[in-house]
């Protein structure tokens, strides 16, 4: 068998930390040593094996992980992963968040948010050499980025012969590697059960990246397909989906020190960023996302207060928003005072030293090391300079730009679009674009643009987009009452907040557009041929990065391996496994006292207020008090578990990720990560890190004494 870098990166090295790492399925046999010394009782080889138990039952819902528990394609994954369903399918008189879901039968089960997939990984295939091949070895720039993309959208296209497929082609260590991930795409998704949110989100942002925590965080889809088994879009006759495998509930709950893996879908880590970019994130990017994050919520929240439709509409959003707010906070926290830059640039200045020494070495990666710094510095000046005006684009302009480059792109052959317009893409785009209204509220929408447009415009004219500007007719110096009378022209001119109007531009061509009189479309036109011009300028920039930082990761393995270290891939939403066990911390966020591994039901009573974050429902509270635990009471602590921390090394995209014991058996679900160890984004603390999983034993307590989702329980074995 041919080795490939990364396969060689971990061979080097039997003696990385048992608890680190997002280890690809394939990878695990090369630390089945570590694995088993952990506690696993499955082979590991079993693991590689994606249509398999447990792998085979593990899916992804594009942003969160989740798994399948039971034939009829029922999906678990955590509360704040079905949260915008819920919200979308709420009215003020049928608060679903407040109240809960569930649907006793199949017939209530409530369409999804738009654009919901379900996707289950079946191929996983190294392509590195048909993506980078001697002939685009030798390009660099645009040249080398159409190139590559021509070869990537050739082995999707080969992938998706096979209908119903998602295919794509992955990036690992800084476009060094390339991996094809063969995947099922489940478009009809459904809404089958949801706690209230005073059990889905107890505790609420106060509680968020914190410990104690107390926080329910479970919901449920079901996946359907057509009639004779295939991917199709939402209809009334269609069936539930029949996984070839799901999970199966643990008989036993975990206790301290026992083996815990994580499957799912981990979005990014830094850990192989250079010293300046670690630099530019935690000076400048982080701050000013944090800034925009609140002063977003804050805009928000005022033009919501008096409006509780506008408010639900805007409820994923918030959540989201809140959700990293917090956790960027959290991370700058965490770096200030710390040593990261300090160890990162000197790690950085041995490889340069490593390299340095050694003529080939020199030869082979000296100038690209040198390069991909001068162009990443590149990069990060233009983040800064056009970070306001990614604000101040209003929603359905953003759209008309959308609908009028996929008019544009669908004059080609389907082989030359620019990926993101292809046929294959039409599903999902048609279901975004058809679902926006259920999310928009004009003058929230509004009051977000303004709020940033003005300090669009309160930068230096050469700072400016001059197409922007024009389009929307405004100019530095504007005062905030022209602005806001600009806006308010543009929006009133639009009708694409009506969706059957929105929805017809899908299928218009670009002469269309050029002669409509709406605001919007011709605001989209107008900036057309600066979209295109900076797209290929940001072309230009990414192919010089990508074959650098190709060479810069190919060095660092190769010094990283010569000190006999081993040099796991970044995340990057591929499938990833993640292992270590239920344990707590022998200090808190503060240096001092200890965390226990567990929380229990009993801090549920102790934090409920009846008020805001932490208003547990009545009909919990009365089963706490009853002491009305059945089965699910763990044998040590006399009660019924809520939460636990584990040493897992998760990120954002895991949540909803399957804890599994030693057995593959379903313990938890992991959501969170505690606020002073989410930094292991950019730099690992194996003293430190502690991710947060709900017991599938409150889960099941739950749904069996507070909501009676007796249905669902005999569906998934445990009744």
């Amino acid at each position: 068998m041919k080795h490939t870098l990364l396969s060689l990166a971990i061979l080097a090295s039997l003696g990385a930390r048992a608890d680190e790492g997002m280890w690809m399925p394939q990878q695990l046999p090369q630390i089945a040593q570590q694995l088993k010394t952990a506690g696993l009782k499955l082979d590991p080889a079993s693991l590689t094996k994606l249509t398999e138990f447990p792998m085979g039952a593990v899916v992804s819902l594009g942003g969160c992980s989740a798994s399948f528990v039971s034939p009829q394609g029922l999906v678990i994954t955590n509360h704040h992963c079905v949260y915008n369903s819920v919200a979308v399918n709420s009215t003020p008189q049928r608060d679903l968040l407040a109240d809960g879901f569930l649907a006793k039968t199949m017939a209530e089960e409530l369409p999804a948010a738009p654009g919901s997939r379900v996707f289950v990984t079946e191929e996983v295939a190294n392509v590195s050499t048909r993506v980078i091949t001697p002939d685009v070895a030798q390009l660099t720039g645009k040249a080398r980025l159409d190139a590559m993309e021509k070869n990537q959208k050739t082995l999707v296209a080969e992938c998706e012969k096979d209908a119903g497929y998602r295919c794509t082609v992955a990036s690992f260590y800084g476009g060094l590697e390339f991996y094809r991930i063969k995947q099922l795409e489940i478009r009809d998704v459904r809404l089958v059960h949801a706690p209230p949110v005073g059990i889905g989100k107890f505790g609420g942002d106060t509680d968020n990246w914190m410990w104690p925590r107390h926080t329910g965080d479970y919901g449920f889809y079901r996946a359907y397909v057509s009639k004779d088994g295939k991917a199709a879009d939402y209809a009334k006759d269609n069936v539930p989906y029949r996984p070839k495998l799901w999970l199966r509930i643990a008989q036993d709950g975990v206790k301290e020190g026992d083996f815990v893996m994580a499957l799912g879908y981990p979005g990014r880590t830094n850990r192989h960023r250079l010293p300046s970019e670690v630099a530019f994130t935690f000076d400048w990017n982080y701050p000013a996302f944090v800034k925009a994050s609140g002063e977003t919520l804050a805009v928000i929240e005022r033009e919501t207060k008096n409006d509780p439709a506008a408010r639900l509409k805007y409820a994923g959003q918030i959540a989201s928003v809140n959700n990293y707010y917090k956790n960027r906070k959290g991370m700058i926290a965490s770096y200030e005072g710390s040593d990261i830059l300090a160890r990162k640039t000197a790690e950085h200045n041995a490889l340069k030293a490593w390299v340095a020494a050694d003529p080939r070495r020199k030869a082979e990666f000296g100038a690209d090391i040198e390069a991909v710094e001068k162009l990443i510095a590149r990069r990060d000046a233009d983040s800064r300079r056009e970070f306001f005006l990614g604000y101040s684009v209003p929603r359905f302009l953003n759209s008309a730009r959308t609908l009028y480059r996929l008019a544009n792109e669908r004059t080609k052959p389907d082989v030359e679009r620019k990926s993101g317009y292809q046929e294959r893409d039409l599903p999902r785009l048609t279901s975004v674009i058809g679902g926006q209204d259920r999310t928009y509220d004009e003058k929230v929408d509004k009051a977000l643009v303004l709020n940033f447009l003005k300090q669009y415009n309160a930068q230096p004219a050469d700072q400016h987009d001059a197409a922007f500007d024009s389009a929307l007719g405004i100019g530095p110096g504007m005062s905030e009452a022209e602005l806001k009378t600009a806006l308010d022209r543009i929006y009133a001119g639009s009708h694409l907040q009506d969706k059957e109007v929105r929805t017809a531009w899908l299928t218009k061509t670009p002469q269309e557009f050029r002669a409509s009189n709406d605001s919007f479309i011709k605001a989209a036109v107008a900036m057309y041929d600066a979209d295109m011009k900076r797209e290929a300028e940001e072309d230009e920039l990414a192919g010089n990065i990508q074959k650098t930082y190709a060479s810069y990761m190919k060095a660092k393995i190769a010094y990283m391996n010569s000190k006999g270290r081993a040099v796991y891939p970044d995340a990057n939403s591929t499938l990833r496994v993640t292992y270590g066990n239920v344990k707590g911390r022998d200090y808190g966020a503060d240096g001092t006292g200890s965390w226990t591994a567990f929380t229990t039901v009993k801090g549920v009573v102790a934090k409920h207020t009846g008020e805001g974050e932490f208003n547990a429902p009545a009909r919990q509270l009365a089963a706490i008090r009853a002491k009305d635990f059945g089965r699910w009471a763990d044998p040590k602590l006399k009660t019924v578990p809520v939460d636990f921390l584990a040493t897992l090394d998760i990120t954002g995209g895991n949540s909803g990720s399957a804890a599994l014991n030693a057995r593959g058996e379903l313990v938890g679900l992991a959501f969170d990560g505690t606020l002073d160890s989410i930094i292991s984004d950019w730099d690992f603390d194996p003293r430190a890190t502690r991710d947060i999983q709900v017991d599938v034993r409150y889960i099941l307590w739950n749904m069996e004494k507070v909501d009676h989702a007796d249905n669902l329980l005999k569906e998934m074995g445990v009744l």
